[in-house]
């Protein structure tokens, strides 16, 4: 049996209608060179436009008001470009890309690949390039800006204490999470700080911002610029008055009888450990811990009997250990501290027989010789409604805050790091006390610092005697602050912009 293979058709060829050149059939009969020749499919669509880009803000300008932030090359730009692009509904197109530029050139050049049905079953492809030349020109935000004054809100941060460490803790706060990015500027006051916005929601925002990370309250107030009557329209500027609790890491309170019950039944007498979004409080005398939310404080206020400029230095003269008794119902329990009873001297009396006996929640971190600051409940002129209801006998005679490691100038000199500031007229060098009182309490409380950021001092010489100086420093070693922290190059920080 034979089998018959079957044959393949073979594929016939034309001449081209035009040129004669030996081509497929197709429906247009002519070569793809002459449809080319002959059929412009892009011939409709500009092959220049303009972008407008405000160096101010970094945004591009999309017709007709809106200002958009887009990065080079990326989805952003290329979707602004296409937008101002016209006759691109004419075509199908295909794909779109960005070609290579000159960075510094100032120009953009978008490849485009579109198709269009020229005749009858007849498709042509095709590839253009459009360039755009950018333009600069200034928003509406910039120019009000350099127009200064111009705000239509503003958030005002007040404390009332004397010293200003709580407003350094809550720069580095501010420039870690950029919170500060929206405001049209930042003007320091004699109890805290301005903040400028062009509208009412970015305020908010940063308000909300300062309820997440400091105890505080808030009031707002409007006032009327201009009305239109035909539009039925109203233009405010907006004030928002933050008031943070008067308290601050360090100093020394008493509580209402009432509250420290409901605190699980701690000592009226409290050291205030640190301020988060909270109060915490630390128990000289049990090391019972509490948490105050700024609700609370504000329903139960209390005052500072002390505030940490106010502290006396001590030296310690005996320490040994004390028993602390637990009751059903009792509040948590620092288990980093230790009760211990101490007997000290205030320095201007060493050599004297004055001893004064206390409990405190240094136990781990004291021993005789040790300097320490504290305050003198004795030879205090203390105007408290709560202290003075409580029983003389439940009020201690000193109330120990803190241990004192080294002096002033030698900790600095062993400083290899710094912070970053918002450009403030300010005084953040070696001789404000309040600044450098700062930067002790970032060394010694590892939770305090653990919020902020951290740069190394490219400025400072690295030391190499820091285990041959004969003072003690703090058990947190700057090498292993810097170790557990987010810790930045110098390098990287400079690449960070700082507000104007």
């Amino acid at each position: 049996m034979e089998y018959i293979t079957p044959k393949t058709e073979a594929v016939g060829f034309i001449l081209c209608c035009d040129c004669s050149a030996q081509i497929q059939p197709n429906p247009t009969n002519r070569c793809i060179a002459c449809i080319r020749a002959k059929n412009d499919i892009t011939e409709d669509i500009p092959k220049q436009g303009t972008l407008y880009f405000c160096r101010g803000c970094e945004r591009y300008l999309e017709p007709p008001t809106t200002w958009v932030t887009a990065a080079l090359e990326s989805k952003e730009l290329l979707r602004l470009c296409l937008k101002k692009i016209k006759g691109l509904n004419k075509v199908r197109l295909i794909d779109a890309g960005f070609a290579w530029t000159e960075p510094h050139s100032m120009r953009i050049k978008v490849k485009l690949c579109v198709q269009k049905e020229i005749q009858a079953g007849a498709v042509l492809q095709q590839d253009f390039i459009v360039e755009f030349v950018v333009a600069h020109q200034m928003c509406e935000d910039c120019h009000r800006v350099e127009a200064k004054d111009y705000w239509r809100s503003v958030v005002q941060v007040r404390q009332k204490t004397d010293h200003k460490r709580t407003f350094y803790y809550l720069e580095q706060l501010i420039l870690k999470h950029k919170a500060h990015e929206k405001t049209l500027g930042i003007k320091p006051a004699s109890d805290g700080l301005d903040f400028y916005f062009t509208n009412e929601q970015n305020a908010r925002q940063l308000l909300d911002f300062f309820q997440a990370v400091v105890p505080c309250r808030w009031s707002q107030s409007k006032k009327l610029i201009s009305h239109d009557v035909h539009s039925n329209t109203y233009n405010y500027k907006f004030t928002f008055s933050v008031e943070i609790v008067p308290i601050c890491k360090d100093s020394i309170v008493c509580l209402p009888a009432k509250l420290a019950h409901q605190l699980g039944g701690i000592g009226q007498v409290c050291v205030v450990q640190r301020i988060t979004n909270h109060i915490m409080l630390i128990d000289p005398s049990t090391a019972q811990l509490a948490d105050i939310s700024s609700t609370v404080f504000w329903r139960s206020p209390f005052n500072v009997l002390c505030t940490s400029k106010k502290l006396s230095e001590f030296i310690v003269i005996e320490t040994a250990e004390a028993g602390v008794k637990y009751f059903k119902g009792q509040g948590p329990i620092s288990q980093k501290h230790q009760v211990a009873e101490v007997w000290v001297q205030r320095a201007s009396e060493l050599g004297t027989d004055n001893t004064i006996f206390c409990r405190t929640h240094l136990g781990y971190v004291l021993s005789p010789g040790d300097t320490v600051l504290g305050f003198d409940m004795r030879m205090s002129n203390v105007n408290d409604e709560n202290l003075e209801k409580m029983n003389p006998d439940n009020i201690p005679d000193v109330v120990l805050v803190k241990k004192v490691y080294a002096d002033k100038a030698t900790r600095n000199r062993r400083r290899r790091w710094r912070l970053k500031h918002l450009g403030l007229d300010d005084d953040t060098s070696s001789q404000n006390k309040d600044y450098t009182d700062f930067l002790e309490d970032l060394e010694e409380d590892q939770q305090y610092r653990a919020n902020i950021n951290i740069y190394h001092d490219e400025n400072k010489t690295q030391a190499s005697d820091y285990e041959s100086e004969a003072e003690e420093i703090p058990k947190v070693g700057i090498e292993e602050m810097l170790q557990d922290l987010n810790v930045k190059d110098s390098a990287d920080a400079d690449k960070e912009k700082s507000p104007e």
